[in-house]
């Protein structure tokens, strides 16, 4: 479609070296005949790197020996010239027939994470040295282009072999000597805004809309009973799902939920029950998979190579870690431990490409009084290191309130966050009525202060109520409490109330002309 010639299938990928070897010296003069033929127009490919036989991704890769180089910013002869200067080990030179050479360099790693190392490694040293390369060529399946056949007019040549240092052991004592230091040659070189304006990338989808991109870090921190392990379920099926969460529209992903906590059986229990309560019978369960590890958890610099192995296997968009106390390293409270240990997230991230969402527990004691990003327990990196932070605290509830709730067991609670890639949202107030969390549509909620906040704590005044405040609290716990013979005692009103018996006096001596009070009872008047 874009007027350039690609390869249209995994190709052949079940001959051996020594089969084609084979077949080329009995048809010497017609490579044709060995790999079939080529149209001029497009030329032809071949892998680096051997696989098994069974096809021809990164997972069948048997032997991880050579990485490609290739840049087409420089003319042929500077291209040349600047990997000769690096000495970089060039297992073979080949010319593409277009704008590139194509520098199959010695990397002779033992596994796939030690190959993506050393290529991350080479392309930082190339780039550092002012060759812009192009890295879509870091995995090991990548083609190159073959030499000997015509692409376009032009042949695909064989230039040289075994040019530069012998291998990668004696190429990277050569850069140590002369170049920077070993320790921060992994590390990405500093770039120009230049650079960047001309890329002109695009900023990583949402995959929950205003909140978290792909690729990036959420933490949902809250109180005991909050629900969290639940809310993190119903997030996993909303992205699943491709549905809302809270009211915030998903992207449909793939998505892993990794539980540390509870046993496989009550893991599934909840899952279903959580379906079943938003009205989901066939919902899209290919793309939800749960790692069940409880018992089997391990620190989380020690799980994350075996993490990141799944997350690329199954092609994962967001795995969520729950809970991390299961897996945390160091001390809470150490502001450098826990810096290590959110690097861990960091990695997951760069590895495996998906967004990492976790919870973790509010402090001991009422937080009403705190800003949100500051309720988590342990050091303040916990707050400050997620790009997301969605914090959920619970609000006080009046007697009216809990009068007007169908479910009496309903907890409600308000949704606060801090957002470094997008604005704030405006609060978002819930109740928790198991399994599931819902948005207070009713409005119900406006009003409600969070436990433990100055403001709560005025409305449990009487000083700090208004009069038809008072009269609403006074007639809903008479209604309530008065079992026919109209008169309630004042020890009763103020347990329902939450004031003490000298508050109810005062609220029926303000009333008098509809309430009396006598011999420690309350009765309305007729």
């Amino acid at each position: 479609e874009d007027g350039r010639w690609k390869p249209g299938s995994q190709g052949c990928c079940d001959r051996t070296a020594g089969e084609l070897i084979t077949e080329l010296e009995r048809h010497p003069d017609d490579i044709g005949a060995v790999i079939g033929d080529t149209k001029a127009e497009a030329g032809a490919w071949i892998r680096f790197n051997p696989v098994d036989g069974k096809g021809a991704r990164n997972d069948n890769v048997t032997a991880f020996r050579h990485a490609l180089v290739e840049s087409d910013s420089m003319s042929i002869s500077e291209q040349e010239a600047a990997y000769r200067k690096l000495g970089l080990p060039i297992a073979c030179l080949v010319y593409s027939g277009g704008k590139s050479l194509h520098a199959i360099v010695k990397i002779d790693a033992a596994d796939y994470e030690e190959y993506r190392w050393r290529v991350d490694f080479l392309y930082s040293r190339l780039s550092a040295a002012g060759i812009e390369i192009d890295r879509q060529n870091r995995n090991p399946s990548r083609l190159s282009r073959m030499p000997g056949v015509m692409r376009g007019g032009e042949r695909q040549r064989l230039l040289a072999v075994d040019i530069g240092r012998k291998d990668w052991a004696d190429w990277v004592q050569f850069i140590e000597e002369e170049q920077i230091p070993p320790e921060f040659a992994c590390l990405p070189a500093p770039r120009t805004m230049t650079e960047r304006i001309r890329e002109d990338p695009d900023p990583p989808p949402e995959l929950i809309k205003g909140i978290l991109r792909q690729g990036h870090k959420m933490l949902i921190s809250g109180a005991s009973k909050a629900g969290k392990s639940f809310l993190l379920m119903e997030l996993c099926i909303a992205l699943a799902e491709g549905r809302e969460w809270l009211g915030f529209q998903c992207r449909k992903s793939r998505v892993m939920y990794v539980n540390l906590e509870i046993d496989p059986d009550s893991s599934y229990g909840r899952f279903k029950a959580i379906y079943r309560a938003l009205g989901i019978e066939h919902g899209n369960t290919d793309d939800l998979s749960v790692w069940d590890l409880r018992g089997k958890a391990m620190p989380l610099n020690r799980l994350v190579p075996g993490l990141v192995w799944w997350l690329r296997r199954g092609r994962f968009d967001a795995v969520v870690v729950d809970p991390i106390y299961k897996v945390i390293t160091g001390d809470e409270n150490s502001a450098s431990d826990m810096g290590a240990f959110c690097n861990q997230f960091d990695r997951i991230c760069d590895e495996s490409g998906c967004s990492v969402i976790y919870c973790h527990h509010h402090s001991k004691g009422y937080q009403g009084s705190k800003r949100s990003m500051d309720r988590a327990s342990g050091s303040g990196v916990f707050a400050r290191d997620p790009d997301a932070q969605l914090d959920l605290i619970q609000l006080e509830l009046t007697p009216e309130q809990q009068l007007r709730l169908q479910d009496g067991n309903a907890t409600a609670w308000r949704m606060e966050s801090s957002l470094r890639e997008f604005a704030n949202i405006k609060p978002v107030d819930l109740w928790f009525d198991y399994p599931i969390h819902r948005v207070d549509r009713s409005g119900m909620l406006a009003d409600s202060f969070a436990e433990g906040s100055p403001e709560a704590n005025l409305c449990k005044s009487s000083k700090r109520t208004s009069e038809d405040g008072r009269r609403e609290r006074l007639d809903v716990a008479f209604d309530a409490l008065n079992d026919g013979k109209n008169r309630v005692k004042v020890g009763e009103l103020a347990e329902y109330m939450g004031i003490v018996t000298g508050t109810v006096r005062r609220y029926v001596k303000e009333r008098s002309k509809e309430y009396w009070c006598e011999n420690g009872l309350v009765g309305r008047h007729e």
